[in-house]
């Protein structure tokens, strides 16, 4: 069993257009809504994954009380403590004439120290059934700027593998925690190490210097060419076959389920590089975020390549 934190939760809204075209009125050919967050986008692909998921965070007012009625039809379980503000929505724009995406990211409702203190009673209740949990994205203001770390530090105490995918300063400050596993891309790998790269040499030194730090999976996103995985058993490049993507938002987000599932399931870490690749890549061939095709898949975990380095 996984539980997914997702702490900045998110009405995602996918409008698609012919033409984006600033400061002009457009009409809006078709338009999607879903439950988001980046935490939540790992939560939907795994439950298509066929893994039992526990979903927990913050939502708030009416926007919250919407996302959590769709999770209910999704099957999918949760535990979200619940705020005084309205959830967030977030704009993914997508341009038919030039498949380019526009994002527009609200910034999450602010909470309180009482908030996030239910929240800690409420997080280590809830994955006392789960071997792996996933922290996804971003926080919303009020909440501790060490929040991750103190998350981290619940479930290696209660002997949970725990996955982190964010960025920034959070991102910084949750190494000195050591989860299980970290997955920034070369932008942020170079942000939090100040180093610069330029060839996958460079993104093995880099991130070996996180390993030697105790994080035990360091998986570097390499956008189309997969991913760059160092761990105990050594250095592997998981790589995706040629697709012609439809919407990339939401591949890393993909990603990290894939990786949950496979640790919740104790594959070998080729197997779960494999499953983390193809429904990245799954999940980029469907205007959807968060969610993939079963028969895209399985025919691209058929092609996925794994190379010991």
């Amino acid at each position: 069993m996984i539980t997914t934190v997702t702490l900045n939760v998110a009405i995602d809204k996918l409008y698609i257009v012919d033409e984006y075209k600033p400061y002009e009125v457009m009409r809006v050919q078709k338009c999607t809504y879903t439950p988001g967050g980046k935490g939540l986008n790992v939560t939907k692909v795994a439950s298509l994954l066929q893994e039992e998921v526990t979903a927990t965070g913050f939502v708030g007012g009416h926007a919250g009380e919407w996302i959590l009625e769709a999770l209910d039809k999704l099957g999918i379980k949760h535990q979200f403590v619940k705020g005084n503000n309205e959830t967030r929505t977030c704009i993914n724009i997508k341009e038919l004439s030039t498949g380019r995406h526009t994002e527009f990211l609200e910034p999450g409702a602010p909470l309180t120290e009482e908030d996030e203190k239910v929240f800690l009673e409420v997080f280590e209740r809830t994955i006392e059934k789960s071997k792996v949990v996933t922290i996804s994205g971003s926080i919303p203001g009020g909440v501790s700027k060490d929040i991750y770390c103190k998350l981290v530090a619940i479930c290696k105490k209660a002997g949970k593998k725990v996955l982190v995918d964010t960025s920034g300063e959070l991102l910084t400050g949750v190494i000195e925690a050591k989860p299980t596993m970290i997955k920034p891309n070369i932008d942020e790998l170079q942000a939090i190490t100040k180093q610069d790269i330029h060839s996958i040499d460079d993104v093995i030194r880099v991130a070996k210097g996180l390993k030697d730090k105790g994080i035990e999976i360091v998986a570097v996103s390499l956008g189309k060419d997969g991913v760059l995985v160092l761990c105990e058993e050594g250095i592997y490049h998981g790589m995706p076959p040629s697709i012609e993507p439809i919407n990339t938002v939401g591949c890393g987000d993909s990603m990290i389920a894939g990786f949950a599932v496979g640790l919740s399931r104790e594959y070998s870490i080729s197997d779960t590089i494999k499953m983390a690749v193809a429904v990245s890549a799954a999940n980029a061939l469907t205007n959807d975020t968060g969610y993939f095709k079963e028969e895209d898949y399985n025919e691209l975990l058929n092609r996925v390549t794994i190379n010991k380095l």
